[in-house]
């Protein structure tokens, strides 16, 4: 069994470095000269002249938070998209709305990478759980599983009585969804007397993962690894067996800038994970803010890392740079609530609060509102439901009670 996915991996650090950097040169000319908003945005930059990460820093940041008014300017992708839409496979849309491509690349966002370090092999039957509806989540899986040579049956999310008895007929020893809704179907075949023992082997992604959930799975015989990446640019980190931090992937070339800002933050300390995607010609994004919180490890207090991958790492997803947070997998954006309160004109002020365990979310509407009846409340719910495609409470609270800082969400869960 092949230890890597690629020679890639094993590189030392300066010629990935050189490689990494011809890369920019090459995405930024491509960009410039086939997608319109990379030709206004970057037209007075000579990309032969990107011969370092200092020069890189000097370009503009396009941040996750901007698209969704872009692409409502210049449907359906803003003119982000070099390739024109009539040649691409697919269009998605994730919360926001926020609308991303998807070419006919094989492994197309490059998950493949980090299924290997997982031990997904050719042959292996992957029970995917990532939804195929609306978002490319489903979708970025699979086509990294078929570039190992593996099966997939698309699961999708849901059903939890059906997936446990699939599970039990199809013997699948590879796991593909969040860490929670792996611990409900484990759960779940417990208690129908159809335990899942198939199970071996599982890359999880879009919630946190802490120590104990780790050890849950562990003690049940199945080794978990986590994937960093998203909708938008694909893969960009994941776990390897015994290494310490998120190794970045081959594919990109990444920076840890000051949030909303765009100066890389020294070494080692915290910042907005900003991502320039190198290969990819259809959607070239070049320093794309994701918004999410992480730090580099110092090279200083790295251990060799055991699977001897020699990229950098990260230590792991530390939060969000804005007010937009992670809910079961989906990102839920202040603009979602100020739709949900456009709806109830009866609601003077609200704050969308998050609590509970990692993967065990409860997302909350507090209201101060001119009438806090039942009837209310039943509509309000069904608005969150409809406009972040997620379940929510809504409470009722006292009038001038909410903090006035004009934060629309707080994140109120604790991370171990």
């Amino acid at each position: 069994m092949p230890e890597h996915f690629d020679p890639l991996e094993t590189r030392a650090p300066e010629v990935r470095e050189q490689a990494l950097l011809a890369a920019l040169a090459r995405q930024v000319a491509h960009a410039r000269e086939h997608a319109p908003y990379f030709a206004e945005l970057l037209g007075g930059v000579d990309p032969r002249l990107l011969s370092s990460r200092a020069a890189l820093a000097e370009l503009p940041v396009t941040r996750k938070s901007d698209l969704s008014a872009r692409q409502r300017a210049l449907p359906p992708l803003g003119g982000l998209n070099a390739t024109p839409l009539g040649k691409l496979r697919h269009v998605f849309q994730s919360p926001g709305p926020i609308h991303e491509p998807d070419g006919h690349d094989a492994d197309w966002w490059r998950t493949a990478r980090a299924m290997h370090a997982a031990g997904f092999r050719a042959g292996d039957l992957v029970y995917n759980t990532f939804s195929y509806h609306f978002t490319p989540a489903g979708m970025m899986m699979e086509s990294g599983a078929h570039r190992l040579g593996c099966c997939v049956f698309p699961a999708g999310v849901g059903q939890t009585d059906s997936q446990v008895q699939a599970l039990a007929s199809l013997q699948p020893a590879a796991y593909a969804g969040t860490p929670s809704f792996l611990k409900l179907l484990l759960e779940r075949g417990d208690e129908l007397g159809t335990p899942c023992t198939s199970l071996a082997k599982a890359l999880v992604s879009g919630e946190a993962l802490p120590p104990s959930l780790r050890n849950w799975f562990r003690d049940r015989g199945v080794r978990v690894q986590q994937m960093y990446g998203t909708a938008d640019v694909g893969l960009i980190a994941y776990e390897t067996e015994g290494g310490d931090g998120w190794v970045v992937d081959e594919g990109v070339l990444v920076e840890i800038v000051e949030p909303g800002g765009s100066r890389p933050m020294p070494e080692g300390e915290t910042g907005e994970v900003v991502v320039t995607v190198l290969g990819n010609g259809d959607y070239p994004l070049i320093r794309f803010g994701t918004g999410d919180l992480s730090a580099v490890v110092p090279a200083s207090s790295q251990r060799p890392s055991p699977c001897g991958r020699t990229n950098i790492r990260l230590k792991g997803w530390l939060g969000r740079a804005d007010q937009a947070t992670k809910v079961k997998g989906m990102f839920v954006h202040p603009g979602q609530v100020a739709d949900v309160l456009r709806r109830h004109p009866e609601i003077r002020a609200a704050r969308l609060v998050v609590t509970g365990d990692p993967g065990a979310d409860v997302m909350t509407l507090h209201c101060e509102a001119t009438r806090q009846d039942a009837e209310l409340q039943r509509a309000v719910a069904e608005s969150l439901r409809e406009v972040m495609r997620l379940r929510g409470e809504v409470a009722f609270v006292a009038a001038g009670s909410l903090p006035q800082d004009g934060r629309l969400i707080e994140d109120a869960r604790k991370y171990d």
